[in-house]
């Protein structure tokens, strides 16, 4: 989503002077504050990368949005059908537009 500002978000807890005291990780690697900064990298790429719902095509893409309006009914109607089925409404809508444009 780009475009979007970056949300700041602060940890408190225990202030550790990482320049005179020695923490290491569990496989015993000093944690110093390249450390933590390259930590904190791999956090924020890992949120990226899981930020939205999983593409349809399975490769990253965006999945465009259709957006239509239905009667109460009918909405009521295509949950009972979903649910019956075991799906959701909207995959229950890619399989009756799909059959509709394969038709």
């Amino acid at each position: 989503m780009s475009g979007t500002s970056r949300t700041r978000v602060r940890i408190t807890g225990p202030q550790v002077d990482l320049s005179r005291e020695v923490l290491v990780d569990s496989q015993g690697r000093r944690v110093d504050q390249a450390y933590v900064d390259e930590a904190l990298t791999e956090v924020e790429e890992d949120v990226r990368r899981r930020a939205g719902r999983p593409s349809l095509t399975g490769m990253s893409q965006h999945s465009p949005h259709v957006t239509f309006r239905v009667t109460p009914a009918m909405k009521a109607r295509a949950e009972a059908a979903a649910l019956e089925q075991g799906i959701t409404v909207s995959a229950l809508a890619r399989l009756a537009f799909e059959r509709y444009l394969s038709a």
